[in-house]
């Protein structure tokens, strides 16, 4: 859905009316097709396999809610509005651990039952993607917070998968076992091994992470050589300040948060003129200075 969602765009630039429709019909069916067969009255199902047997089910034995689905019903926009909020809920009550800062893949993890969902398996429960914090997936569960304006929530899950939140104190650090400095790509939910650091310095986490910084949190989007803000933040936060540079030129951006919202920008200034919120880049070596208020 999300693909075509994103060719969609693609086909008006190239003036290609016909396949628009064609794929626009496809989109819409398959969107009332999603929630309609794929909804499983509180989530959204995750998969089902060659013998017809659903995934992520509450009927399922093992893995009855996925991360992934329930991120991407959001992500995408495929879910219903409300669907989106049910799902998001029932997936922080499920998935998401505080005591011991991770957030799951899916619960419970592949163990005993007769599914046979692939090579995760063969990972002991509660490791890497059998039911641990597979990092890249669950990230995109803070995305869907963002996507639903939702700034505080979604930075307190990217704050449980922050490393350096895992290394506070020796309690900590004992249990994390990992540098705190680089994002994990799992941390495990393991009995016995909850919170413990798996496979580190691992870059499809981490640039899933700063994408959700730079993009989710701070809203700068670079699109084009055009630059627009869209910031969902914790209502706490007063102001931030980005360095942005392009080319040989300096942004300076001041973003005030004055009325302590968690999302929604009602002015943007440039070198004192009030501008529309899409800035064009100049990279000839200019010094800009930039107000962004919410």
């Amino acid at each position: 859905y999300d693909i075509l969602n994103r060719f969609e765009k693609i086909l008006e630039f190239k003036n290609d009316n016909e396949r628009i429709e064609k794929y626009r019909n496809i989109k819409n069916e398959l969107k009332r097709k999603l929630n309609i067969n794929g909804w499983d009255g509180k989530w959204f199902k995750r998969a089902i396999d060659d013998d017809g047997k659903i995934i992520g089910s509450i009927d399922s034995e093992e893995c009855k809610i996925d991360v992934l689905s329930q991120s991407w019903a959001i992500i995408s926009d495929c879910g219903d509005n409300d669907k989106k909020y049910i799902c998001l809920e029932n997936a922080e009550n499920y998935l998401v651990d505080r005591e011991n800062k991770l957030i799951k893949l899916f619960t419970p993890a592949f163990e005993n039952s007769n599914l046979n969902p692939g090579y995760i398996k063969a990972y002991p429960a509660g490791v890497r993607e059998n039911g641990g914090q597979y990092t890249h997936g669950c990230l995109w569960l803070a995305m869907a917070c963002f996507r639903l304006g939702l700034g505080d929530k979604g930075f307190e899950l990217l704050s449980l998968m922050n490393p350096i939140n895992h290394s506070k104190n020796m309690e900590s650090i004992n249990k994390y076992k990992k540098e705190p400095y680089v994002v994990a790509a799992d941390v495990y939910s393991s009995k016995g091994m909850e919170g413990r650091g798996g496979w580190t310095w691992y870059t499809g986490s981490s640039s899933w992470y700063y994408l959700a910084g730079i993009q989710y949190i701070l809203g700068l989007n670079i699109n084009h050589n055009y630059m627009s803000f869209n910031p969902c933040i914790p209502k706490e936060w007063e102001e931030f300040d980005v360095r942005y540079k392009f080319g040989e030129s300096i942004y300076n951006i001041k973003v005030k948060n004055s009325n302590r919202k968690n999302k929604g920008v009602s002015k943007v200034i440039i070198d004192g003129e009030e501008i529309e919120n899409k800035i064009t880049l100049d990279s000839s070596g200019s010094i800009h200075n930039i107000e962004v208020e919410m």
